[in-house]
């Protein structure tokens, strides 16, 4: 019997393949280097077989010249062709892909490593470097290697201001950061089944943080109603029995608001251990923890508050930022002290929109925390939108309450 990625890229682990790919995409960083390594192969067609997207989100709006030039002739590229192109404000490219484009059984590949995020989907999503970008342009096709996969058996559901980063936190805390290389999580158990497709988007975003291949749900009924909402009919995937190189088992009620702190992913610790640390900045959002969910919560805990220190809020993508007009939530939001940001990467990639200052500390969403990432000399602590609200408010890290 099989593991899911066994099971989609059709070869058993340790096996190397070649295979279609259903859906690649790039942004307009990996986009620029695809393309010139596209043009030396040769390139004059793109792979009509596959899905082909483009998506502007890692440094929009342009920080100076020389990237605005070079967006220009990747944006000119992209209307020529027939790839599906995002441009400005349209948002991150994975939850771009999440919002009724990734399905069940998929083979998906981004120029980027955060592509492991689709694997929510119970789709076989992972990230690639420029140049096999720019193959898959060319054959719309690349090779693996199958796999093996880490079982990581959920139980329970979630007490107190826990969420699902800091499940994140503690799983990648626990395998480390080479914990589960060029390997692939299956997320399994009941546990599994009772978290959103949010959630579920959080923790397999995290994966390649544990150095993971891909990270994986099966899809289940909570798949189907949520792409049923999208337009789509998909069916369920049934776990089958099948052999981990190694399984971890986590009680959801156990977990607790947790930080990692820098300059690691994986050095994790309960935020009640850095309760007092002051902060210069917050910031919410990126392919981890700038959904309309997140938001919500967010606003939730500050509303008819103010926060203590800079706070910069940006929506995962445009859908996203609509949202929280059409419901009040983003009025809450600024009404509390917060900027509002471009939908996009923001500072996450410290190009701009909220770099740190040297000896400066953020609180952040976001998913990586190491040095230099956000700003010379910065440094950064991850954590949940519970903590960073609370943490908002008080200009120091802050145990979230119970709401």
């Amino acid at each position: 019997m099989s593991t899911l990625s066994e099971r989609i890229l059709g070869g058993s682990a340790g096996e190397y393949v070649d295979r279609k790919i259903d859906r690649a995409y790039a942004h307009d960083g990996t986009g620029v280097l695809a393309l010139e390594a596209w043009k030396k192969m040769g390139g004059n067609r793109l792979a009509k077989e596959t899905e082909l997207y483009l998506q502007f989100d890692h440094i929009v709006p342009a920080n100076n010249g020389t990237t605005a030039t070079l967006q220009h002739e990747l944006r000119e590229f992209a209307k020529s062709s027939f790839m599906h192109f995002s441009d400005i404000g349209r948002g991150i490219c994975h939850q771009l892909m999440s919002e009724g484009i990734a399905l069940p059984n998929e083979i998906i590949v981004g120029a980027d490593s955060h592509s492991v995020t689709l694997g929510a989907f119970g789709a076989f999503a992972t990230g690639v470097g420029a140049t096999d970008m720019a193959a898959i342009w060319l054959t719309g096709e690349t090779w693996f290697r199958v796999p093996e996969s880490v079982g990581i058996h959920l139980n329970g559901k979630f007490t107190g201001a826990a969420e699902a980063k800091d499940l994140a936190l503690q799983y990648v805390g626990t395998l480390g950061t080479d914990g589960a290389t060029y390997e692939a999580l299956e997320f399994i158990g009941e546990g599994a089944g009772g978290l959103s497709i949010d959630e579920r988007l959080v923790l397999s975003n995290l994966s390649v943080e544990a150095g993971a291949k891909a990270g994986l749900f099966y899809a289940d009924e909570v798949t189907v109603q949520f792409l049923g909402n999208r337009g789509f009919t998909v069916l369920p995937q049934v776990p089958e029995p099948c052999n981990y190189t190694k399984e971890l088992a986590i009680d959801l009620s156990n977990i607790e608001p947790l930080v990692a702190v820098p300059h690691r992913v994986d050095t994790v610790k309960p935020v009640r251990d850095l309760a007092g640390l002051p902060i210069d900045q917050v910031f919410v959002g990126t392919c981890t923890n700038g959904r309309y969910s997140d938001l919500a919560r967010f606003a939730g805990r500050v509303k008819g508050k103010k926060v203590t220190v800079r706070t910069i809020v940006i929506p995962a993508s445009a859908e996203v930022l609509s949202e929280t007009i059409r419901t009040g939530v983003l009025s809450d939001i600024i009404e509390a002290g917060c900027t509002i940001g471009t939908p996009g990467c923001g500072p996450c990639i410290g190009y701009h929109m909220g770099v740190l200052g040297e000896g400066e500390i953020c609180l952040s969403t976001a998913n990586r925390n190491f040095r230099n990432r956000m700003g010379v000399g910065g440094e950064i602590y991850l954590a949940s939108v519970a903590t960073a609200a609370a943490s908002a408010l008080e200009g120091e890290i802050t145990v979230p309450e119970v709401v």
